[in-house]
């Protein structure tokens, strides 16, 4: 069946024979299926399963904006450069209680992944009866607990009060001593303006989340990053192709559904809840068309072949002859919100090599 996806075989090593009355003992199956799992981890980088989260918490509408601007609904890539990093890591602010004390646990990051950018993006509030506008200043916290607090300039802007939305600041070259250093503690923001020849200070507010009604509104440290870890695509397990006893016919492009909500993984991808890999399957045989995507050495190797100029040569393969990436949206273990991004996931195409 063309629609045969991955989701399908590994529920059908799931059934297992309840009905009976024999005792449940691990057997081939099981392992088969425990050993694809891990396999299917690996793809996807993954070290432990994150808890289950999507019921009761929303994802930050800008990783959302982001993953819809990179992946269709499906999750593959648009276009190629779109996303400038393999991986984007959002961090939301933990700090409650202090209307200018912004902090981020970064502790979710990869050990040997390479930070390319780093941006801190906080909602102004809207004030009025003050001044038009207003010197900020974006502070890297060196200290904790020290007064006055020792702190190093990151950043600073003159912006009107008049008006609300998303501020982002560059913290690449403080994350990255972040990161360096080990030692954490936070951005500090501080507002200056002259009202009636007045210098005041820290009048401007900045959202805090309060809650699901501000939850959109909180802020952000997102994190651009290369992962250099390498990853394999080949781990579709054999239940799923369909018999060799199956006609034969020409190399072309099969249907290949693997769905997360069956995998048991729904309860932490974000998007996409499954997505078509595609897989190659069909012949190979001397004369090769155009069609067949068929490359000079495949050509060669079929005419070989068919000739029966050499007992040990076969017939070229059927295989995939481009690949586009795969992306998804999920929460890590810590809660999280990171969009990365999968080379050489989905089949767009097959040909004989």
């Amino acid at each position: 069946m063309a629609g045969l996806g991955l989701a399908l075989a590994l529920a059908g090593l799931l059934i297992l024979p309840a009905a009976s009355g024999l005792p449940l003992r691990p057997g081939p199956r099981d392992e088969v299926l425990a050993a694809a799992l891990q396999r299917l981890r690996e793809v996807f980088d993954i070290e432990e399963l994150p808890p289950d989260v999507l019921p009761r918490k929303k994802p930050p509408q800008f990783m959302v904006d982001l993953f819809n601007k990179v992946a269709d609904a499906n999750g593959i890539t648009r276009a190629p450069g779109l996303l400038e990093s393999d991986v984007v890591r959002s961090f939301e602010d933990r700090v409650h209680v202090d209307q200018h004390h912004f902090y981020f646990d970064i502790s979710a990051m990869e050990k040997g992944e390479q930070m390319l950018k780093a941006e801190f993006r906080v909602f102004k509030l809207k004030r009025t009866h003050v001044s038009r506008r207003s010197d900020v200043e974006v502070y890297e916290l060196l200290e904790s607990g020290s007064k006055p607090q020792k702190k190093h300039l990151v950043a600073s802007r003159l912006l009107s009060v008049y008006t609300e939305g998303w501020e982002v600041f560059n913290v690449t070259q403080a994350v990255s001593r972040v990161l360096t250093d080990s030692s954490n503690h936070g951005f500090l923001i501080t507002t200056t303006h002259v009202f009636n020849n007045r210098i005041e200070h820290n009048l401007v507010k900045f959202a805090k989340s309060q809650g699901t009604l501000q939850e959109s509104r909180n802020a952000l440290l997102v994190l651009f990053t290369n992962s250099n870890k390498r990853r394999s695509s080949s781990f579709i397990p054999s239940a799923t192709i369909p018999s060799a006893k199956s006609q034969v016919t020409a190399c072309h492009r099969r249907e290949l559904y693997v769905d997360f909500r069956a995998i048991g993984w729904s309860g932490w991808i974000i998007y996409p809840n499954g997505y078509n890999a595609f897989y190659c399957r069909g012949s190979c045989l001397f004369p090769l068309g155009e069609s067949l995507n068929a490359t000079n050495h495949a050509t060669v190797q079929s005419i070989v072949h068919t000739l029966k100029l050499s007992q040990d040569i076969s017939t070229p393969c059927c295989v995939p002859d481009e690949l586009k990436s795969l992306n998804l949206l999920y929460f890590d273990d810590k809660e999280n919100v990171v969009l990365k991004n999968y080379k050489d996931m989905v089949a767009t195409r097959c040909g004989c090599h």
